[in-house]
């Protein structure tokens, strides 16, 4: 039985969603348009027939918009309160936890900063100039040993 391997490309292209052609988004685009205007002109001459028609059928649908409102008000009151709570807690997060650690992160950075500079001078500087005194003392070494080369 043989089987077949996906290669690392053939996975990644088998994840990423392709993109939908121009022509059909736009074609859904326009039906999407053409039903939400349909259905609005459907409830506007709705809402008009029932107004339009007996007083006691229109105070009936007009309490229950006033009741549907505010309901609506209610979740919209639960909501904000729930957004308000979460902001709070994203402000505690920030100022007690995410800047301890800028500041440690920035203090290592500096900390990184001064030993990479002493590196530099310490150790780096010597190696460097010893590097250039050897190169120096082997060229003099093979004038000397082999002076025609």
């Amino acid at each position: 039985m043989e089987e077949t391997k996906e290669t690392p490309t053939q996975a990644a292209q088998a994840t990423i969603p392709q993109p939908i052609p121009a022509g059909e988004s736009k074609f859904k685009s326009i039906l999407i348009g053409i039903a939400a205007v349909i259905f609005l002109g459907l409830l506007i001459t709705g809402a008009v027939m029932l107004l339009v028609g007996e007083a006691e059928t229109a105070a009936k649908w007009r309490d229950v918009f006033i009741i549907f409102i505010a309901l609506e008000m209610l979740i919209i009151g639960v909501a904000i309160v729930l957004l308000m709570v979460q902001l709070a807690v994203l402000i505690n997060l920030l100022q007690h936890e995410i800047r301890p650690i800028l500041e440690s992160t920035n203090d290592t950075v500096n900390t990184l900063k001064g030993t990479a500079e002493f590196l530099s001078k310490n150790v780096s500087e010597p190696v460097i100039k010893l590097n250039g005194y050897m190169a120096g003392l082997k060229r003099l070494i093979d004038l000397v040993v082999r002076p025609g080369q």
